[in-house]
């Protein structure tokens, strides 16, 4: 498996393209067949397989009509509750960040 976090953005994006065509590839699916299913134009299919990158929607539309789309959890697993933040907080459960962590947003002059 490729570690994504030593990756550019743009090497990321052809890592899964090279995925998604070998996945179609395994399927024995046809861009055109992939992209009617999907319900994408086949050029939408090239740019995403090539490397090019795509809308989120379509890569959902894809994973979708590969049966993959359960495995798109995997990017971005549901992070759950700290459970030593959850006692800190009385078992109230976090709703907005409290700040003063990170650099201050600037502020525009009409503010």
């Amino acid at each position: 498996m490729t570690a994504l976090s030593g990756m550019t953005d743009a090497g990321i994006i052809r890592t899964l393209g090279s995925r998604v065509r070998q996945e179609r590839l395994n399927q024995n699916k046809t861009q055109v067949r992939l992209s009617h299913a999907a319900g994408v134009s086949r050029i939408v299919m090239n740019r995403l397989e090539n490397g090019r990158g795509c809308t989120l929607g379509s890569f959902i539309r894809v994973l979708r009509a590969l049966g993959k789309l359960d495995q798109a959890g995997l990017l971005l697993p549901e992070p759950g509750i700290s459970p030593l933040e959850l006692a800190r907080m009385g078992g109230r459960v976090r709703l907005e960040a409290a700040g003063g962590r990170g650099p201050k947003p600037a502020r525009s002059k009409g503010s």
